[in-house]
């Protein structure tokens, strides 16, 4: 039977705020994510290989090999974005059935990716709209922002992009960038309001496409891939932004000795 796939409902560059005010959610098409975050196409390209090389996440409960992993943490207000010192990803149960309520020290983004003036402007641009949407005054608020690069793969024969299944992050802002897939099929986006009976179902297939969510509206997932040729996978980078600090700031500590 042939998979059944749906086109991603994009959305203009100039309409991002007001789309993700009205329907909890936009997409934007790959060109359009550099028109709308100043940054080159090629240059955020040129991020890609960082992919091949993301270690094995450790933390997986359901027993999987199918995901590598890097994390870092910045805080960006007004355009500015400064790195944090490593810290442990934590979510609570509510948010994350599977992984919450735990210490995932992921291993650290390499620190020529975060220096890198696309990377900057990436992270200003969400800071920006998230500003725009959910800062609660005039004055640019500061945003605490996590990114999770991420390959799912298919070595064992399907890969789960999110195995806590459908859920909400805890923040204000997610982001979800398509940064490649090669070999194979599944992969499908759906978003469902959180409070209501709305959900759509696409699958981002181009590079450096972009979902946007409003987290307290809107309840995500991706569904499992499979593979279609040797070696398939799927690659994201995922970029949340949340006001009045990290996630967990209050039971995380400093990395460990020899983090």
């Amino acid at each position: 039977m042939a998979q059944v796939t749906f086109s991603p409902p994009f959305t203009a560059p100039q309409d991002v705020a007001s789309q993700l005010r009205q329907n909890g959610f936009a997409v934007l098409s790959p060109a359009d994510v550099a028109r709308w975050t100043g940054c080159a196409l090629p240059d955020l390209l040129g991020l890609n290989g960082d992919w091949a090389g993301l270690p094995p996440d450790d933390f997986l409960k359901d027993g999987g090999r199918y995901r590598r992993r890097r994390h870092a943490c910045f805080v960006v207000q007004d355009g500015q974005v400064r790195q944090v010192p490593h810290r442990a990803h934590w979510q609570p149960v509510e948010y994350n059935a599977l992984h919450g309520g735990m210490e995932r020290w992921f291993a650290p983004m390499e620190p020529a990716t975060v220096a890198r003036p696309v990377w900057q402007q990436l992270l200003a641009a969400l800071a920006g709209v998230s500003d725009a949407v959910f800062a609660r005054s005039e004055a640019p608020a500061s945003w605490f922002v996590e990114a999770h690069q991420f390959r799912i793969d298919t070595t064992d024969g399907i890969g789960r992009p999110t195995p806590e299944g459908a859920h909400r992050d805890g923040v204000d802002l997610v982001a979800v960038f398509l940064v490649g897939r090669e070999g194979i099929k599944g992969g499908e986006t759906r978003v469902f309001e959180a409070a209501g009976p709305s959900g759509q179902r696409f699958t981002l297939t181009e590079p450096w496409s972009l979902l946007l969510l409003d987290d307290a509206r809107m309840i995500h997932e991706s569904t499992p891939i499979q593979p279609l040729a040797e070696g398939g996978y799927r690659d994201t980078l995922v970029v949340t932004c949340r006001r009045g600090g990290f996630q967990g700031a209050d039971v995380v500590g400093q990395a460990p000795a020899g983090r």
